[in-house]
């Protein structure tokens, strides 16, 4: 049996006159896999997300926070360090996260329900879980 290339086997390679050769790194980039579902693994990875669920706080909690910022209110001019732990809703999905700051508190709007920092972080009083008074600071802890 005759081999079928066997008249052309021997022909030099042909190149374009008028079409650039592409470089090695073009020509590979064809065969390179892609994301056929694009945006599919952020997806994944945005509902594999942990978030906590908001706890309302009872009658007494309301009322040891709210004598604790009626305490830091006379002391606005001199702010001391506190710590405040307090909700911070997820923008994304539902819930949210606990968070711990240590900070000094420049303003309690009683009107607004609003604590500013000196950072200039503004937290609702209903997210609010925790005041303490940090080490050192001339506040004495609670």
């Amino acid at each position: 049996m005759k081999d079928s290339y066997e008249d052309i086997i021997r022909l030099p390679h042909h190149v374009s006159a008028t079409h650039p050769q592409m470089p090695a790194a073009d020509r590979a980039a064809q065969f390179s896999p892609f994301a056929a579902l694009t945006g599919y693994g952020d997806i994944i990875a945005e509902t594999s997300r942990n978030t906590d669920i908001r706890i309302e706080p009872d009658e007494d909690l309301r009322e040891e926070l709210d004598l604790k910022l009626r305490i830091l209110a006379s002391h606005v001019q001199n702010p001391p360090e506190v710590t405040l732990t307090y909700f911070q809703p997820d923008l994304r999905k539902e819930g949210g996260t606990y968070r711990t700051i240590v900070c000094r508190i420049t303003k309690i709007d009683p009107a607004a329900q609003m604590i500013r920092t000196e950072d200039g972080l503004e937290i609702p009083v209903s997210d609010l879980r925790a005041v303490d008074g940090a080490s050192g600071g001339s506040l004495p802890d609670f």
